[in-house]
């Protein structure tokens, strides 16, 4: 498509045409050379032009993470790619090259004006993550189907859309199916269009409007479901408690129990295992709505802890607030006094009594800042104390109510081994009536035979229980665990934060008498 570009020799997108290109484009004055000599830092780059370069492949971008304008147009580029942290675009231009599929544009949630006008595009898809589009150019390309538009009705922030130059534009309903279809857009093909023009494309195309909505409804009401489903069952992993709350574990038990689902056709077995199932199940839901009941007292915990702290820092602050501008108050007044004085004996004295307020005030914010630390590490060591009691008992009780689980595995154990041998015994007699199938018959050839299948599938039971339980320690240790630790760096990297805010302050403040000291002196 890009004919001019035939006879050129395809560029490679490198660090040397990048910073060209931004050298080229930055400020020209003062600041822009400095920045040249100093050197070019990609990521303070908000704006970049790259067109007419003949280029074929986009590579190279990734250290413009904060980029929000590209300009890709006139070039030869064959495939959206290479764009993946440039998070925070907002305009995109790569119209005018060799692109055939729309792609690689994931990432660019923030994106709001795409231009692909004069490419090789036939189908109008994949851009499910631009929820913020407003304008879109696919002017000049190959798109034939009508239905491509109904794809665009996704877009709720659609509101200019350029499709001239494609096939699909000849079409004889082209602008009235589109009014009707997109019926929040406001430009098409660089033209306003007129309520009139809307009001006759929803008379007209009204029946398939109205199919197509119902169908979204539908569509939209499975996601929602879909959804909720999602953030249940995270709420659910939260609480380490989820798919406990039906009869998800036992069915584990037997979705790999080859021999226990031989034995579940014995006379007298399917009995049992439903009565074994509906057991286990009432089991698994008391671990459920303790598990819920538990991660909501671990969340009042939390809340509480994190209020506590918060009111804590903030009671401090204020105090230092307090202070400081009661210091400042006289800290103007010091400098002002010390610029009128002209004796040197006397200046040198009022030098060293404010100098001497300075490392006071110094020593007051550290003060504070120790007695927060300490009341913070109280409070911390409470916190600690209480989650790690809460977990303690979560744990406890919960293995209580899994070895509840094990009894009854246990119990059914003992009655399936009973009716597994007294089947043998009838088997061997000749006296049983029921029709066994020819794999479950196979495995009464002898005792040891089915006392082998009877106790494979127990110990594989087991092994599941055991398995469940050990995954809900080990996640709720290592939530506790995580926690405590994020709480103990998160205080360290505070205290250092305001140890530094004291030092910057009180430098600032002692600078400022420093110069005015010596100029007064050099005066």
């Amino acid at each position: 498509m890009n004919w001019l570009y035939d006879s050129v020799e395809p560029r490679v997108m490198d660090e040397d045409m990048l910073k060209l290109a931004v050298g080229e484009q930055g400020p020209r004055d003062e600041a822009g050379q400095l920045a040249r000599q100093e050197g070019i830092v990609f990521k303070d780059v908000l704006s970049l032009r790259l067109d007419f370069q003949n280029i074929l492949r986009i590579d190279s971008l990734w250290q413009f993470e904060n980029l929000r304008k590209l300009q890709l147009d006139n070039n030869i580029i064959e495939k959206i790619e290479g764009l993946e942290r440039l998070v925070h675009l907002v305009w995109l231009d790569l119209s005018f090259n060799n692109i055939e599929a729309i792609e690689g544009l994931d990432t660019l949630v923030n994106l709001e004006d795409l231009s692909l006008f004069n490419n090789r595009i036939s189908k109008i898809d994949s851009l499910d993550a631009l929820v913020k589009l407003q304008v879109l150019s696919l002017g000049n390309n190959e798109i034939s189907h009508m239905m491509n538009i109904i794809y665009l009705r996704r877009f709720k922030d659609l509101r200019t859309l350029s499709l001239s130059g494609n096939p699909i534009a000849e079409e004889e309903d082209y602008k009235m199916f589109i009014c009707a279809y997109l019926p929040d857009l406001v430009y098409l093909d660089f033209r306003r269009i007129d309520d009139h023009m809307k009001e006759l494309a929803e008379i007209k195309h009204q029946y398939g409007i109205d199919e197509l909505k119902q169908r979204e409804n539908l569509s939209q009401a499975q996601l929602d479901d879909e959804r909720a489903q999602r953030e249940e069952l995270e709420e659910h992993k939260a609480a380490f408690v989820e798919r406990l709350n039906g009869s998800f574990l036992f069915d584990s038990m037997y979705a790999e129990d080859v021999e226990g689902n031989k034995l579940a056709h014995l006379p007298g077995v399917s009995e049992l295992l439903q009565a074994y199932k509906d057991k286990f199940v009432i089991i698994c839901l008391n671990i459920f709505e303790y598990g819920l009941k538990q991660q909501e007292m671990r969340k009042v915990e939390l809340d509480t802890f994190n209020e506590c702290v918060q009111e804590a820092i903030q009671e401090n602050r204020e105090q230092g607030k307090r202070r400081i501008a009661k210091f400042e108050e006289a800290h103007l007044l010091s400098l002002n006094a010390i610029r009128d004085e002209s004796e040197v004996t006397n200046l040198e004295m009022k030098v060293a009594e404010h100098s001497k307020d300075i490392t006071e005030l110094f020593d007051m914010l550290m003060t504070l800042e120790m007695q927060l630390v300490e009341q913070l590490e109280e409070t911390i060591n409470t916190f600690e104390r209480n989650i790690m009691d809460l977990v303690a008992l979560f744990i406890e009780n919960v293995q209580s109510l899994m070895a509840q689980c094990r009894d009854l595995e246990n119990h059914h154990h003992e009655k399936l081994l009973e009716i597994s041998i007294n089947t043998l015994e009838k088997i061997l007699k000749g006296e049983l009536d029921e029709n066994l199938p020819y794999d479950v018959r196979a495995l009464f050839v002898d005792k040891d035979t089915i006392v082998n299948a009877v106790g494979t599938s127990h110990d594989l039971h087991l092994l599941k229980i055991d398995n469940r339980e050990d995954e809900l320690v080990t996640r709720t240790n290592s939530w506790c665990s995580h926690l405590v630790d994020a709480i103990h760096k998160d205080e360290i990297m505070r205290n250092r934060r305001r140890v530094k805010e004291i030092h910057q302050y009180v430098d600032h403040v002692q600078n400022e008498l420093d110069n005015l000291e010596c100029s007064e002196i050099i005066d």
